[in-house]
């Protein structure tokens, strides 16, 4: 016996959700405790080293397996042509239309859900997973403020191309503030909170550092500006070494602060940094003193 193991995953004009790839994985975790010989199929589009359906030899295989999604439509009808020689059976799937040919076509339904079928949980229920660090993304826009300096978007190109390859779960934050757009924070203590929420943060924007470092959360800062501009400053002014000059930016750098924001010494100093935060504020003393000495003078 040897088993195709399939699904909306593996099709190059498919979808790769997380819940299909987690069915995937876990169908072939069981296939491999029980001793059962098998290839996973993915997409292209989604995993280039990965197996594909050139790769998987219809003659090659017993049992092809559709995991997870909807059991409809003209890419199961081929699945079903390709592999007419093997025993196709369709297990965690939705069945939308029992009489349709994509339905039809296995040999044997094991649905989730379906008309006058009571549901099953989900086959990627109880996904066993290790932990990737959670990272916020904020970029800050264009600064033409800045002029001939403005290195932003090389920056941003830089860091997105870095981020693409990162094993992370990245998060992109914004921390524009609106009334009524779902998408955007409304107010600044809901911004916070999801600053708190990751693990790490990385950023081109200044707020973005000073929300991170006020959380106690790590921040790999990019300074968007040839030769240092506000980003610079504030990590200089809190004390917060992992920021990196727009003209020094490279993926290599981007790694080592990216370990050392990942390091004991990392979570250390910006845990430091947080105690110190807002205890006071030089800006805040000098207002304060402007004003009692404003008061005098009348």
């Amino acid at each position: 016996m040897r088993v195709l193991v399939t699904g909306w995953a593996s099709f190059l004009h498919g979808e790769a959700t997380a819940g299909d790839v987690a069915s995937l994985q876990r169908v072939a975790a069981r296939l491999a405790s029980d001793g059962i010989d098998h290839d996973i199929v993915l997409s292209p589009g989604f995993a280039p080293g990965a197996t594909h359906f050139d790769d998987a030899d219809p003659a090659d295989y017993t049992h092809v397996l559709f995991c997870c999604g909807p059991v409809h439509g003209g890419q199961l009808e081929e699945l079903h042509r390709r592999y007419s020689g093997c025993a196709r059976i369709a297990v965690g799937v939705s069945v939308v239309d029992p009489r349709s040919r994509a339905a039809n076509g296995f040999h044997r339904l094991l649905p989730r859900d379906g008309p006058g079928l009571r549901a099953s949980p989900d086959l990627a229920a109880g996904f066993e997973h290790r932990q990737v660090p959670v990272t916020g993304v904020v970029l800050a826009p264009g600064q033409p403020e800045y002029g001939e300096d403005s290195r932003h978007d090389v920056a941003h190109a830089t860091l997105r191309r870095w981020l693409a390859g990162l094993d992370a779960a990245r998060v992109p934050l914004d921390t524009r503030l609106a009334d009524g757009e779902w998408h955007l924070c409304s107010t600044p203590e809901a911004f916070a909170s999801l600053i708190a929420r990751t693990d790490v943060v990385v950023t081109t924007r200044l707020h973005g550092l000073v929300f991170a470092l006020t959380e106690g959360v790590p921040a790999l800062a990019v300074d968007p500006v040839s030769g240092g501009g506000k980003v610079t400053a504030q990590a200089h002014a809190q004390g917060w070494p992992a920021v990196i000059a727009a003209d020094d930016l490279s993926e290599a750098e981007l790694d080592r602060w990216w370990r050392w924001c990942r390091s004991d010494d990392g979570a250390r100093r910006a845990a430091a940094i947080r105690g110190s935060a807002g205890t006071s504020s030089a800006l805040l003393d000098a207002l304060a003193r402007e004003l009692h000495a404003a008061a005098l003078d009348q």
